[in-house]
C-alpha cells in the first residue's frame, strides 16, 4: 500500500514539501487547507479545505484515510491546528512532525519591541507612534480597535474582518515584496511604527529593512510555543529526510517482502 501524508499547509513550505512527495513514486501526499484564504495557489497531490472538528475529529480523519504520518507546515500563529495535530497523532500513535522557517533576528540599526500578544502590540503602540503600518494578517484586528485617536494601514492578502481602528487604510496585497517597494509605502503614508508577527522567512521580511532604514520602531509579536515534544525542523529538506527516515513513510519505500 502506498504511503500517505498528511501535509498541514498554508504556507509555501507546505506547497514546497506536498510538490517534492507528489514526485517519489508509491507516495499519497494530501496537503489540508483551513479554508481562509478564498483561492489559495495550486497544490501538487490531493487537497482538502475545511476544519476537521477539532483534535478528535482529525485522528478520526488519520485512521479513516490510513494516514502513515503527519506533518504541520501551517504558519506559525496556527497554534490551534498545531495543538490539535500534535494531540491526534499522539492519539494515533502516528509519527509527527512541526515544519518551521527560523524567526526573523534583529540586525544593528533595527529598534524592536518583542511583545506576547496581539492585545500587547495595542497597548505598547501608542507610546511609540501614531501612524502604524500593520502587518498581522486579516484576523485579530479587534485589539486595536478602541484606538481611536491612531491611523492604521492594514496589509493583508484577504479583506480584513471587522472590528478594526476606525481610522484604518486597507492594502489587500501579497507578498514578496521589496525593500523599495516597502520604503515608499512608509514614506507615502507617513508611517511611524510598524506592527508585525514574527512569521519568519524573506516573502515579507523587507518592510523590517525598510523600517530599519527609516529609523522606525517595529513592535514584534512573538511566535506561540510549540505543545511539548514536538519534533521541529526548519526546511523542506529537513521535513524530507526526517520522512526519509520513516519505513515507508514518504522517504525510501521499503523493500517487497
Amino acid at each position: 500500500m502506498s504511503p500517505h501524508i498528511l501535509v498541514l499547509g498554508g504556507t509555501a513550505e507546505a506547497r514546497a514539501l506536498a510538490t517534492a512527495l507528489a514526485a517519489r513514486p508509491g507516495v499519497r501526499v494530501t496537503t489540508s487547507l483551513a479554508g481562509r484564504v478564498s483561492r489559495p495557489g495550486p497544490v501538487a497531490g490531493e487537497l482538502r479545505v475545511g476544519g476537521f472538528g477539532g483534535a478528535e475529529g482529525l485522528a478520526r480523519w488519520l485512521r479513516v484515510h490510513a494516514v502513515d504520518a503527519v506533518v504541520d507546515a501551517t504558519h506559525p500563529f496556527a497554534a490551534t491546528i498545531t495543538a490539535h495535530a500534535a494531540r491526534a497523532a499522539a492519539d494515533t500513535g502516528l509519527p509527527a512532525l512541526a515544519l518551521r522557517r527560523p524567526g526573523w533576528r534583529p540586525a544593528p540599526g533595527d529598534h524592536w519591541h518583542p511583545v506576547r500578544t496581539l492585545s500587547a502590540a495595542a497597548d505598547l503602540l501608542p507610546t511609540l507612534g501614531h501612524r502604524a503600518f500593520l502587518t498581522t494578517g486579516r484576523l485579530g484586528l479587534a485589539a486595536f480597535a478602541p484606538l481611536t485617536d491612531l491611523h492604521f494601514v492594514v496589509r493583508s492578502v484577504e479583506p480584513p474582518e471587522p472590528p478594526m481602528p476606525p481610522h484604518t487604510r486597507v492594502i489587500l496585497a501579497r507578498g514578496p515584496f521589496t525593500v523599495a517597494d516597502e520604503s515608499a509605502l512608509l514614506r507615502e503614508h507617513r508611517i511611524d511604527v510598524l506592527v508585525t508577527k514574527d512569521s519568519g522567512g524573506a516573502a515579507t521580511e523587507a518592510k523590517l529593512t525598510a523600517a530599519r532604514d527609516a529609523g522606525l520602531p517595529v513592535v514584534v509579536v512573538e511566535r506561540p510555543p510549540l505543545p511539548p515534544g514536538v519534533t521541529v525542523v526548519p526546511d523542506v529538506a529537513g521535513a524530507l529526510e526526517w520522512l526519509g527516515s520513516l519505513p515507508g513513510a514518504g522517504g525510501r519505500t521499503p523493500p517487497p517482502q
